[in-house]
């Protein structure tokens, strides 16, 4: 047995626990640290780990009939043997097109496996500092502990880690109606009457009518309820005020402010509109859209009917709603390696929400990924990252994009808006199902020609 090869995996969630058992079936002796079962956080009820806590859905799968970005995902992860996904499928309840799963009987399987597992030693402890010299993986999540948030902060030269933040709702270009939407930077003269990418911004022109509708549903619309323990320090900057609030300081004042619609000519009319939404490109592919100044509390579904009242976007794909909450992660473009290492600190490996990823599939999947890297790492292999043509591949490029380093960082989940796109004239431009099956070819065709790179033989154990 590999005495000397000792992990240290802090934080015994989804990530984590993937991540130990992938470990412990290549012969790694895994030291996990949680401080379950003797404290929770107060996003948590039960003492057992790896729990699901605000849904038991996994996410869609893939159909005959149907793809989605989840369920690439998910087809990957398969591929990749991993362990929580076999968990999730025996534990499966009906729930159509999605993997959902019992709770209870899901966290209490990944509990038991932990426990009987003779490569993985859990240790009941609220880890502050993080060992220097060892090889460590933090996959501690969204609540991790002040303590060791703290660790991580210095660690990082920040001066913290977790914030209050409203985010913008994110939007797929292909879904924007460009009859009526326009490229144009403000008083970009040149770019009128064009309708090709002229200007750095998508403008959607609103009409007085089209405008008041607009600030009727954000100023009367349900939001969401702040948690107790995000109330007792929630703290709005200006310069990321809810639309909303801004919305309810007077029905003009997003006029002047983020709807300003000042400098811009609308081709159609050429006029300025009465107001104007835009919208910035947030990925190098120009795929992937934020609607600027709308970081939003509203509930989905209302976000939704806000989306769909604004000219150009009636029938937008959006990526990514809206959200505000207390959230801990690090600025993975500046400071973390598309391998999952921190830049300045290689020995020292993140996975889970900590990274910037959002949802339970990509929390696993990363923390799969990080495990991956520290065998290989172990075995004195280069760490590697699966073809950005896969979800998984993409996903990890795009939580480290070059382009975000200084800008401000958002998490996202799996969605086909990060994948490349795919060669034009290969499907028809309103035929989704037809490109997201061309997609899930792609990028299970990559997987399976990267996977003789990856080495995953296990390590001789006596």
């Amino acid at each position: 047995m590999l005495e000397t090869k000792k992990i240290h995996i802090i934080g015994a969630g989804l990530a984590g626990c993937e991540a130990a058992l992938q470990l412990a079936k290549r012969g790694f002796q895994v030291l996990l640290y949680d401080m379950k079962p003797e404290k929770t956080s107060a996003a948590h009820h039960s003492k057992s780990l790896a729990e699901i806590v605000c849904s038991n859905s996994f996410g869609s799968l893939i159909t005959e009939e149907s793809a989605s970005a989840s369920g690439l995902l998910k087809a990957e992860m398969a591929i990749l043997d991993c362990e929580l996904l076999k968990v999730a499928q025996r534990v499966s309840v009906p729930a159509g097109k999605a993997l959902a799963v019992d709770r209870q009987a899901f966290t209490q399987q990944v509990t038991e496996q932990i426990q009987a597992n003779p490569h993985i030693t859990f240790i009941c402890e609220n880890v502050a500092d993080i060992p220097e010299d060892d090889w460590v993986l933090i996959a501690t999540g969204p609540m991790t502990s002040p303590e060791l948030t703290e660790s991580i902060a210095r660690i990082l030269k920040r001066e913290q880690l977790y914030f209050f933040d409203a985010a913008a709702p994110i939007i797929s270009k292909d879904s924007i109606d460009f009859d009526i939407a326009f490229y144009q930077d403000r008083y970009d003269a040149g770019a009128e009457g064009k309708t090709e990418q002229s200007g750095s911004y998508i403008n959607c022109p609103l009409d007085k009518e089209a405008y008041e509708a607009l600030v009727d549903i954000l100023i009367h619309g349900e939001k969401t309820e702040l948690k107790s323990f995000e109330k007792e320090s929630a703290n709005f900057f200006e310069s990321c005020m809810p639309v909303e609030i801004m919305a309810s300081r007077g029905v003009q004042t997003l006029r002047y402010g983020p709807m300003k619609p000042v400098g811009l000519t609308d081709p159609k009319t050429g006029r300025w509109p009465y107001a104007v939404v835009q919208l910035r490109q947030d990925n190098a592919e120009g795929t992937l859209y934020n609607m600027v100044g709308f970081q939003t509390n509203l509930k989905w579904n209302v976000q939704k009917q806000m989306i769909q009242l604004i000219p150009g976007l009636q029938e937008a794909n959006v990526v990514r709603y809206g959200v505000m909450h207390r959230n801990t992660y690090i600025h993975s473009p500046e400071v973390l390696q598309p391998t999952l290492q921190l830049k300045e600190h290689p020995q020292i490996l993140l996975a889970g929400q900590l990274t910037g990823t959002e949802g339970y599939t990509e929390s696993i999947a990363t923390g799969m990924m990080a495990a991956f890297n520290i065998a290989r790492l172990y075995q004195n292999a280069p760490a590697i990252v699966p073809p950005h043509e896969t979800m998984l591949g993409a996903l990890l490029r795009y939580i480290t994009r070059p382009e975000a380093i200084h800008q401000n960082f958002q998490p996202i989940n799996s969605n086909w808006g990060i994948l490349p796109e795919l060669p034009e004239g290969s499907f028809k431009r309103k035929d989704k199902k037809a490109r997201n099956k061309l997609y899930v070819e792609r990028s299970l065709s990559q997987l399976k020609a990267w996977m003789p790179s990856l080495e995953l033989s296990p390590i001789n154990v006596s």
